[in-house]
C-alpha cells in the first residue's frame, strides 16, 4: 500500500526548516516542524513586544464629570 504525494502549497516555505510547506500542515513542512514551533511558543522562546505603562498615572476624573 503506497500513500499519497502529500499536496503542497505554491511558492509557501516552512518557517522552521525552509523545504516547501504541505497543505495538510500548513504553514509547515510537517507535523514535526509544526511541533517544534508549538514547544518554541510554549517554552517562551517567542514574545508579543508589550509597551508597558509606569501606572504611576491616575486618570483624570474632571473630564469623566
Amino acid at each position: 500500500m503506497s500513500h499519497p504525494e502529500p499536496v503542497r502549497t505554491k511558492g509557501r516555505k516552512c518557517p522552521i526548516c525552509g523545504k516547501p510547506a504541505q497543505h495538510a500542515t500548513r504553514p509547515f513542512c510537517s507535523k514535526r516542524c509544526a511541533d517544534v514551533d508549538l514547544h518554541r511558543w510554549l517554552g517562551g522562546q517567542y514574545a508579543i513586544p508589550v509597551v508597558e505603562e509606569d501606572g504611576s498615572a491616575e486618570p483624570d476624573t474632571d473630564e469623566e464629570r
